[in-house]
């Protein structure tokens, strides 16, 4: 039997004493001015209120002296009308084989709107099941997409005939593909094809979305019916983004590294100039799957370290052309890939590199003296720690030397440096290390470098560049797009580095061709001024004339002898290329 001491009172009571939430409050306080007869004050103090918010408080009640604090007692079971008055047509409407999508469209344009979800409801309450999902032609009619046709190299349509394309810049291509043998070159690499879309013709419809440097997640679809993006592949239309996607995984990896080998010898022989210092780094394209053998990697652009793809990218500092890559690059590999790059530069020119530059993580000490052993210039950063940059600290001013650098756009033009020889575990001998402060960093910059006799403004000066370049690396590889793993398009990343390879030397020999400024323009730029143009194609008999709209820098395409091109082009019925400006 439960007994009422004056204990178990006082817990019930501030049941009832402690404000449960706002209209509770208001209420007592409103309760203590109005029945229990306290002044404004004691009233606004006992419900928490200062005494003119209380008082405005008191004047709204008195406005609306009906105000409800509790809650009406609920009549009957909740119910939604439009539901139930909606329910007999839902049902009959999903005997027809409707979606919960289309009943919902039929009822709002016939009925009243209802919502997707409130027909799913429906249908659960009456026990229906999901529909098997359908093909097109079994859904009801309604405005779709036109469908473009299949790829078909005999279904290419040569015959006479004119037509627009906003793809127009893509022909200034042509002549390099021609002269380099693309097509040559894929059959010895092993590229996989068939007779409907050839080797040659899918290369060069991945080639020339590549090119033309759209975002790969949605630029295929919606460019289809383009004729001239289709001729540019020797194909009726251009194929589809299932076909672009499982193509990348029908090429052989070694296809890739062998047309990468004849690739660099043809552009050679055609006009690409070679430079003879090298800027190496990795970069991580991002992996968004679940993937549990995909390794992480550090992204700079995120600061983070996520799972990803590591390629190993060269770029020609002279040109800024990617001269060679690697895909897939594993952890315990990592370090050796400045060596195979070495290799591979020696056996397609019979020469070492002249020079290297890299940051610190790229490769090893113990690689840094292989490379000297060979007799390979390089330049790179030395790691900093707590001990080391004790000693610089300590070292006295009268050791340091301040020097002037040369040819360098930059605030901070007059550093103070510390010329100092050193040794490194697994290094043999002496390495230059030069300790570089007030050059726009918080910490000293460490230089190391196997470069014994020359200059230190010059040794500064070309790292000095090493942001330039890592900021063109990064523009080449947003301009070609590279980190689109998850798009629609969904390519393997050898088959994307490869592309990449031939769109960076097809934009070099384009800009070296034209010069004033463009030899080494970023691709980006020589894409805005030249390549983004619309153009309208005429085919006759024996001939393509591709005749460009009126632009500002069509002077510098006709001075350079764009407008005498007449090139038979292999995949086009041998047909003369010709090109017209204005």
């Amino acid at each position: 039997m439960y007994s009422d001491t004056s204990e178990s009172l006082t817990d019930l009571a501030r049941f009832f004493l402690q404000h449960q939430n706002s209209t509770h409050r208001q209420y007592e306080a409103l309760r203590a001015y109005f029945v229990e007869g306290l002044s404004s004050a004691e009233a606004a103090r006992r419900g928490g209120y200062t005494p003119g918010s209380f008082r405005v408080l008191a004047h709204q009640f008195r406005q609306n002296p009906e105000r409800q604090f509790f809650l009406p007692p609920a009549k009957g079971p909740k119910s939604a009308p439009k539901k139930e008055r909606l329910r007999e047509k839902v049902i009959t409407l999903r005997k027809q084989n409707l979606s919960i999508y289309d009943i919902s469209q039929a009822l709002t344009k016939e009925t009243e709107p209802i919502s997707p979800v409130a027909v799913s409801q429906i249908l659960n309450e009456e026990g229906f099941a999901r529909l098997p999902r359908r093909r097109d032609e079994e859904r009801p009619p309604a405005t779709r997409p036109t469908a473009a046709a299949v790829a078909n190299v005999a279904e290419l349509d040569l015959s006479p005939r004119r037509f627009r394309t906003k793809f127009g810049g893509l022909f200034l291509f042509l002549p390099s593909l021609v002269s380099a043998g693309l097509d040559r070159l894929l059959q010895r690499a092993g590229f996989p094809g068939s007779e409907q879309v050839p080797a040659a013709a899918a290369i060069r419809s991945l080639l020339a979305l590549k090119l033309f440097g759209s975002a790969r997640h949605s630029h295929v679809m919606g460019s289809v019916f383009d004729e001239g993006l289709a001729l540019f592949a020797g194909l009726n239309v251009i194929p589809k983004r299932s076909f672009l996607t499982e193509y990348s995984c029908r090429v052989h990896p070694d296809a890739h590294q062998k047309l990468m080998r004849l690739w660099f010898d043809a552009a050679g022989k055609i006009g690409l100039s070679r430079g003879a210092s090298f800027d190496l780094d990795f970069h991580t394209i991002p992996f968004h799957g679940e993937d549990a053998l995909m390794e992480k990697h550090y992204v700079s652009k995120r600061s983070r370290r996520q799972k990803g793809v590591l390629a190993f990218l060269a770029q020609d500092a002279d040109t800024r052309v990617f001269c060679y890559s690697n895909a897939g690059v594993r952890k315990d590999a990592q370090n050796d890939e400045i060596l195979s790059f070495v290799d591979f530069w020696k056996q397609r020119t019979g020469q070492l590199p002249e020079e290297l530059i890299f940051d610190s993580k790229l490769t090893t000490y113990a690689n840094l003296n292989r490379l000297n052993g060979q007799g390979v210039p390089f330049i790179t950063l030395r790691r900093r720690h707590p001990k080391m940059m004790a000693e610089i600290a300590a070292t006295p001013l009268s050791a340091w030397k301040r020097i002037e650098l040369d040819g360098v756009a930059r605030l901070y033009r007059k550093p103070r440096i510390l010329d100092q020889k050193i040794t490194l575990d697994d290094y043999d001998g002496p390495i230059r290390q030069l300790v570089i402060t007030e050059l726009g960093h918080e910490e000293p910059t460490l230089l190391i470098t196997n470069q014994l006799r020359r200059s230190a403004r010059k040794l500064i000066g070309r790292y000095a560049q090493r942001m330039v370049i890592e900021n063109s690396i990064a523009d080449g590889i947003d301009f070609f797009h590279m980190d689109a793993l998850s798009s629609a398009v969904a390519m393997k990343v050898d088959c994307d580095l490869q592309l990449t390879l031939l769109a960076s030397s097809l934009y070099r020999l384009l800009g070296a061709r034209v010069g004033n400024g463009y030899q080494r323009a970023k691709s980006r730029h020589i894409f805005r001024d030249l390549v983004d143009a619309t153009a309208q194609v005429t085919l006759t008999d024996h001939e393509i004339e591709v005749r460009f709209q009126k632009r500002a820098h069509n002077p510098l395409l006709l001075a350079t002898g764009f407008d005498k091109t007449d090139l038979p082009i292999p995949w086009l019925g041998k047909k003369h290329l010709r090109l017209v400006f204005g």
